[in-house]
């Protein structure tokens, strides 16, 4: 028996949920999560008198264990990211690096000939500060998630210098680079 899937999802107070047939609907103070539709194998309840959320599988199929625990992992990221926004930070280290931010697109400027300007998705709030700190903020664990991702893809951390982007505590592998060869 899965004990992720077999946990029930508390609902805090100030948590709206509805669940449509496959579809799960959850909107809090932070704001409204994107509607998920869950796999038609799975039946998600809500119980409004105990204030929580129930994922049931059919059987005790190889494929229904796994979309169990999924499917209340996912349905558990909607309700937290509605209650504190998911966020990820990220750090830009090297001489000349920086981010700017001009509407809806991220410009960074890390050391390439020419300016890699990110489009901030939908939902996503990104934010820059003091030119080499990029927060990025979302109600979607996986929007938020992805969308740092491809911001630190655009130039990742180097092992010799330790220049580029990384995520905020991450801890780079550093190399030793040639050591002098002195005589022959």
């Amino acid at each position: 028996m899965s004990r992720i899937g077999k946990k029930p999802i508390p609902v805090p107070a100030g948590v709206e949920v509805s669940i449509d047939g496959q579809v799960v609907k959850v909107k809090g103070k932070a704001g409204e999560h994107p509607a998920l539709t869950v796999h038609p194998e799975m039946s998600v309840e809500f119980d409004a008198d105990a204030k929580e959320i129930r994922v049931v599988r059919p059987n005790d199929q190889r494929q229904s264990r796994a979309l169990h625990g999924l499917t209340r992992s996912l349905v558990a990221n909607m309700v937290q990211g509605v209650q504190q926004p998911y966020e990820k930070k990220l750090e830009i280290h090297g001489v000349g690096y920086n981010a700017q931010l001009a509407g809806k697109t991220l410009k960074l400027q890390v050391g390439y000939a020419n300016t890699i300007e990110l489009e901030v998705p939908t939902g996503v709030e990104c934010e820059v500060q003091g030119n080499t700190n990029v927060v990025v903020r979302s109600v979607d664990k996986h929007a938020c998630g992805q969308f740092a991702a491809n911001v630190r893809a655009a130039r990742k951390p180097e092992p010799y210098k330790g220049k580029g982007i990384r995520y905020a505590g991450e801890q780079i592998r550093r190399k030793a680079g040639k050591a002098f060869a002195g005589g022959g």
